[in-house]
């Protein structure tokens, strides 16, 4: 191996002047040997030195970026090549790595700008299916071509589902066989930073969705990385005993060993550092924490290290758990939480989906709404609340209007029901996510190798400019609703016989801060309902879900503003007289 003047640190291809070095991690080999384009893949050419504590290393003269290499490991009578572990780009789930210089690329100084944890309004994106390509993989020029779209809507950051590449060219990303590589059919690593860039020019934060629960499982040549293994299982990498087991096969990490707890949080900051996205969301984090009903320390206190490198080394990101059992600690920043910033809150997405979906109005629980719109972790904006996630609509169940009306998703009902549902996610606490396409009535289900039909942003143009007001009056745009951003929530009216909610929000108090929310979940217009307002004068219609701006099919129910009256209701000193359509929700404030 010809060697540079000074060893390098660092993983994997590591470029430098006049060559690339090579480190990689291989304890139970008995010699390593880089091989590639830059040696005519001579594996006696370049043999890597052993440093003594199981890593590799050496420089090669003359390699550099583009050329794609692989490690050829010998161990005993055994010898076999394998991708590098920490290759930032691979021509292939089963093929080479190509070295690739991450300080080649051109960031204009455009930087990571996470907003306010409390001004979030979050898209979540597939690549492979945000396209019109028919049954062509989508890729990160596709997506960049449709990312005035997500402007001319409002929000304010997408969440990306996972991009390290996995196998095959469709897929919804949970699945990877090589987690520092962007997905080769995607457009590889520059492209993903040309959407970034896009993406942040345009004032919109990229969040990352990653997966540290399983590796894989197919097209994993991190399996018997190095020849060594137990028990059929797969080798350095992983647990090489019954802790392997996840639902998605045996791969799960092995959260235990040092070398391979420093891989994933390497991984992690990668995307922060190197990609410059705004945020990380781990995927069901439980299978990190926990097997068989077992607790997984070491699995704990990795997430642990995650969370606590974020907020140390890039403060102002964000850190999203799927964790989905209601389980404070996930965002816990004492000792013995996980200290996520926020998690997925399933006492929300699940109790607000079925009452959204029931048939039956008599059956309606207005209660399970309230209890929904009220549960938080401590704080409000320590959950992500939404209707539709890519969870939500597949796996047995379908977008929210094909739930409420299977023949006919884009129906009277399923129109107004999905639609109080988007009103409840931007007017509720905590952070608002919702999935490709909702706002133009995507139905069925989500398939990735079935694309956004975005002839339905034409034809239910209506439904996205009513998502785009709801965001424009959740971030406060027209200066008069600034409680949407709050923390406070006040449900004060509970009726069950109506089926009506009136709840108050705030962040200050005061005009231009308080907001009333009046929600209709029944088929019948409520008319001069009597509801407790926090404070007297002349309450503003801000908003009404039922407007025919919205659809053709709405009824543009004569809903007004509301005089407040000094006479006491449901526990407040003032009271309006409110009348909703069916299935409609009403925002009121007063101006400043």
């Amino acid at each position: 191996m010809t060697e540079s003047l000074q060893t390098i640190a660092g993983m994997g291809a590591i470029p430098a002047e006049g060559g690339v070095a090579f480190r990689v991690w291989a304890p139970n080999a008995d010699s390593v040997a880089v091989v590639g384009d830059f040696n005519d893949w001579n594996d006696s050419a370049n043999a890597l030195d052993h440093e003594g504590n199981g890593y590799w290393y050496g420089f090669v003269k003359g390699a550099q970026p583009g050329h794609e290499y692989k490690y050829q490991i010998t161990n005993g009578d055994n010898s076999f090549s394998r991708v590098d572990p920490y290759a930032l780009q691979v021509t292939n789930s089963v093929g080479n790595g190509v070295i690739y210089d991450h300080d080649s690329f051109d960031w204009e100084d455009v930087q990571a700008n996470c907003p306010p944890h409390h001004e979030l309004v979050i898209y979540e994106m597939h690549i492979g299916t945000f396209t019109d390509k028919g049954d062509w993989v989508g890729n990160l020029t596709d997506a960049v071509g449709r990312l005035d779209h997500l402007v001319d809507l409002g929000v304010n950051a997408i969440e990306v589902m996972p991009v390290a590449e996995f196998a095959g060219d469709m897929s919804w990303g949970y699945n990877p066989a090589h987690i520092f590589a962007v997905e080769s059919a995607y457009g590889g690593p520059n492209e993903y930073k040309k959407f970034i860039k896009e993406c942040h020019q345009r004032g919109i934060a990229v969040i990352q969705d990653v997966v540290y629960n399983h590796f894989g499982p197919s097209d994993l040549d991190l399996w018997a990385f190095d020849g060594w293994q137990e028990n059929g299982k797969g080798g350095i990498y992983f647990y090489n005993d019954d802790r392997s087991e996840t639902p998605w096969g045996d791969t799960r990490p092995d959260y235990g060993r040092e070398e391979v707890r420093n891989f994933i949080v390497d991984n992690a900051l990668m995307w922060l550092r190197d990609y410059r996205v705004d945020g990380l969301r781990l995927d069901m984090v439980p299978h990190m924490y926990s097997h068989q009903g077992s607790y997984l320390a070491e699995g704990w206190s990795l997430m642990r290290r995650i969370t606590d490198a974020v907020r140390n080394e890039f403060p102002g990101r964000i850190t999203i758990a799927e964790d989905l059992h209601k389980n404070p600690l996930i965002t816990e920043d004492n000792t013995d939480g996980a200290g996520f910033h926020a998690q997925w809150d399933a006492a929300f997405v699940h109790p607000v989906r079925a009452e959204l979906i029931n048939p039956d109005d008599a059956q309606r629980s207005i209660q399970a709404l309230a209890d929904a719109i009220a549960h938080h972790y401590g704080d409000p904006l320590e959950r992500v609340i939404y209707t539709e996630s890519h969870d939500e609509v597949a796996n047995g169940s379908a977008r929210v209007p094909q739930e409420i009306e299977p023949d006919n998703a884009a129906g009277w009902p399923s129109q107004k029901r999905s639609t109080i549902g988007a009103a409840l996610v931007m007017t509720s606490p905590g952070i608002p996510m919702m999935f490709q396409g909702q706002e133009f009535l995507e139905g069925a289900w989500f398939r990735d190798d079935v694309p956004l039909d975005w002839r339905r942003r034409d034809d239910f143009s209506g439904i996205a400019r009513l998502y785009a007001d709801l965001i424009d009056l959740r971030l406060n745009r027209w200066g008069v609703t600034r409680g949407l951003t709050g923390r406070g929530v006040n449900i004060h009216h509970i009726n069950e016989d109506s089926n009506l909610l009136v709840f108050q929000r705030w962040l200050d108090h005061g005009p231009g801060d308080d907001v009333v929310v009046v929600a209709n979940l029944s088929a019948e217009p409520q008319e001069y309902r009597r509801v407790g307002l926090p404070s007297g004068g002349l309450w503003k219609l801000r908003f009404n879900s039922d407007a025919t701006i919205y659809s053709g099919l709405f009824g543009n129910y004569e809903s007004h503003d509301m005089e407040a009256y000094h006479e006491d209701a449901d526990g407040m000193d003032w009271h309006g007289n409110v009348s909703v359509g069916p299935y409609s929700v009403l925002v009121y404030s007063q101006d400043n």
